[in-house]
């Protein structure tokens, strides 16, 4: 491409994006990183969801407990990685081994007599990919990136993500019926491999035109040391990561209701048609986000502050889930789905990574996953466990739920102002809550 050319695509990024010229490159490559991320788990997720409703809520319950277990071995592993590895090679290698794994889980499928059991350690594996890849993403993002380039930058990177889940899901809306379900695996597997040697460029264009070298050390050489469980210590004694953790699992319990909710209304359908569903509403969802993304998200941060952009959101759901108490019926659910996970990834995932930017190093290598994972899981089996107690337990209906769930979005949203007001008064990147 002619150096004309470079200019002018450089000047138009800037007019419509904020970005500056020398961001361009490493924008384009972060924003290429997250699609073929978001792409490849996109084509799981809704393989992963169908399984769900030919089980009882008891049983998906109890996976979410095993989850959380799962989570914090594979967290507690990652930071003796981090501790101990190279930080040039720790994400390339991370992401290599889950496309590994769901090449196995392909040819699993073919060896293992008792496809329930198969199905259920796929569900339980997708679910760690779903947090761990994209944490791990943000975390990369976070060390690549200043604060102030994170505030412009983050929302525009973030619509890659949902570029990559807008083409993701129609995969399997299309196609499931023809390739089959397993295949989609292979598929996806393939296509996480592609995001590696994107990672060693993204280091090459951090010390080169970004000009962010000083943000840590070089990552060539460098390894963080410390213990293995300095993630899970930070986080403990940190006020900061500790707001960021309860905002999180305000969100958790609002999704899990949500979803279990989504997955009774479905168990009438074959599991095709429940994957051709769910394709077709995480479609709608990223379409939604990616309209937010690049055109909103950077605005509302800019003009309204932090705050406003972590608490606008969960007010919003909170309003919907109302409307659902006064009409439950599966449009609306998956309508008020499409709306809060669109405005999620849109608007309130890219405030919430920008948090990370006034953390030290060693807190996004080590304190990030605990907090994205361990808590986000462990949030899973709380919730999880409530709604099988509220449902099959006492016997509360969707209404009286989507109740329940409105007085928490209220505790999330306020949640989200403390921690916005909390970032506005950082001024350094790296300095400490």
């Amino acid at each position: 491409m002619s150096t004309a050319n470079n200019g002018f695509i450089a000047k138009a990024a800037k007019s419509l994006s904020e970005i500056e010229p020398n961001e361009l490159k490493a924008t384009l490559v972060s924003t290429l990183f997250v699609f073929i991320l978001m792409a490849s788990y996109y084509i799981l997720r809704p393989v992963r969801d169908a399984m769900a409703s030919d089980w009882t809520d008891s049983e998906v319950s109890f996976l979410w407990n095993i989850n959380f277990f799962v989570s914090a071995g594979i967290v507690a592993l990652y930071g003796f990685a981090v501790s101990r590895t190279r930080l040039r090679n720790v994400i390339p290698a991370m992401y290599g081994f889950f496309a590994l794994s769901f090449i196995a889980f392909y040819f699993g499928v073919s060896l293992v007599a008792d496809r329930v059991l198969i199905d259920k350690a796929f569900y339980l594996w997708v679910s760690v990919f779903a947090l761990f890849h994209v944490s791990v993403f943000w975390t990369f993002m976070a060390d690549t990136f200043n604060k102030e380039q994170a505030k412009r930058l983050f929302a525009i990177i973030g619509a890659g993500a949902s570029a990559g889940a807008l083409v993701g899901p129609a995969i399997p809306a299309l196609f499931a019926g023809v390739l089959g379900t397993d295949t989609l695996m292979l598929v996806a597997s393939s296509s996480l491999l592609l995001v590696i040697p994107l990672v060693f460029y993204m280091y090459h264009l951090k010390a080169t035109e970004l000009g962010n070298s000083d943000l840590s050390a070089d990552t060539s050489k460098a390894v963080i040391g410390g213990n293995w469980w300095q993630g899970f210590q930070s986080f403990v004694t940190n006020p900061y990561l500790l707001g960021i953790a309860v905002f999180i699992l305000l969100y958790v319990f609002i999704g899990s209701f949500v979803y279990f909710e989504q997955k009774n209304l479905l168990a009438d359908f074959s599991r095709a048609e429940r994957t051709q569903i769910l394709g077709s509403v995480d479609w709608l969802v990223n379409l939604v986000t990616f309209g937010m993304a690049f055109f909103l998200t950077g605005r509302i941060v800019g003009k309204l502050g932090m705050a406003a952009a972590l608490a606008l959101m969960p007010f919003l759901v909170g309003a919907g889930l109302l409307i659902l108490a006064f009409a439950p019926m599966l449009t609306v659910l998956l309508a008020l789905q499409v709306f809060r996970r669109g405005g999620n990834y849109g608007l309130t995932r890219p405030a919430r990574e920008m948090l990370y930017t006034k953390v030290t190093q060693e807190e996004r290598f080590k304190a990030k996953p605990v907090v994205d994972i361990v808590v986000y899981r462990g949030g899973d089996a709380v919730s999880g466990t409530l709604f099988a107690f509220l449902t099959d337990g006492v016997g509360l209906g969707l209404a009286a739920v989507a109740v329940v769930g409105s007085a928490i979005a209220a505790v999330w949203g306020s949640t989200g102002i403390w921690l916005g007001k909390k970032f506005d008064l950082v001024k350094n990147t790296g300095d400490e809550a």
